[in-house]
């Protein structure tokens, strides 16, 4: 009686263990199905920004470069023109910095060293393959990738989303809705919230006036733009001008 009870705890004990590691072990698989791979294309480590992005904190999953891309890197490093090999071995460097950038993770994606359909296919396959996105700048790829309905993260649409709405010499119409910081100035909003600070308008507070934006600043609280009313000039008349035309219509005098 007493063996049948030990061999009972022995059992009870392994089913625990057992039952311990399944529910880990899928916690584990859950947590990496969660995290996607975003796989980087050639073209982004050779354009550079990424780095700025990933410094930032946006990137939200593991950034996994294929070995096939880092090939490609070495060929254009070792075979191009000056320009193409300047370039692809700064875009190696990115990868370094990458692989080094502390919060940032990065694996070597381990395809084989050159990709016989071509980088951009094989980047395709493996994005349907792991449900990954694709990280890119390159026109082509971006709109191949959305066509198969595959996630695209583009650091061109990031970039120009991030950009000012409006340039220096650019002219709007804007709503004065308060005083600057300094006595001279007034402020108004741009549509997403962007403080526009006006020179020389405080008289002007409450009016809807033509401004044109002279400079912008970006803070780590946000952007301002800075800006000067349009004075609507009216056309000087030359000074004379009405005294010719009264000589031209004043009655000629005859000479009896």
């Amino acid at each position: 009686m007493e063996y049948i009870n030990i061999i009972l705890l022995l059992l009870l004990i392994i089913v625990a263990e057992v039952s311990y590691l399944v529910a880990v072990n899928t916690k584990k698989l859950l947590h990496r199905k969660e995290i996607r791979p975003i796989f980087v294309d050639t073209s982004v480590l050779i354009d550079g920004r990424i780095i700025a992005v990933a410094q930032s904190g946006f990137v939200g999953g593991t950034l996994s470069i294929p070995r096939s891309v880092i090939g490609e890197l070495q060929f254009l490093a070792d075979n191009a023109d000056n320009e193409k090999r300047s370039r692809a071995r700064y875009g190696l460097d990115v990868v370094v910095e990458l692989q080094t950038m502390p919060g940032v993770k990065v694996e070597i994606f381990q395809d084989g060293s050159r990709a016989e359909e071509g980088v951009d296919e094989r980047l395709l396959k493996l994005a349907k393959k792991y449900q990954g996105a694709i990280c890119t700048v390159d026109y082509n790829l971006n709109k191949v990738a959305k066509v198969e309905d595959i996630s695209v993260l583009n650091v061109n649409d990031l970039a120009m989303s991030l950009r000012m709405a409006y340039l220096p010499g650019e002219k709007i119409l804007l709503e004065l809705t308060g005083k600057g910081q300094d006595n001279h100035q007034a402020v108004g909003h741009l549509i997403d919230g962007t403080m526009v600070v006006v020179e020389h308008a405080s008289g002007q507070v409450g009016q809807t006036v033509e401004i044109e934006f002279i400079r912008s600043l970006q803070t780590a609280a946000g952007k301002m733009m800075f800006a000067k009313v349009i004075e609507n000039k009216k056309p000087n008349k030359r000074p004379n001008d009405h005294h010719l035309m009264g000589r031209a219509n004043r009655p000629k005098r005859y000479n009896n």
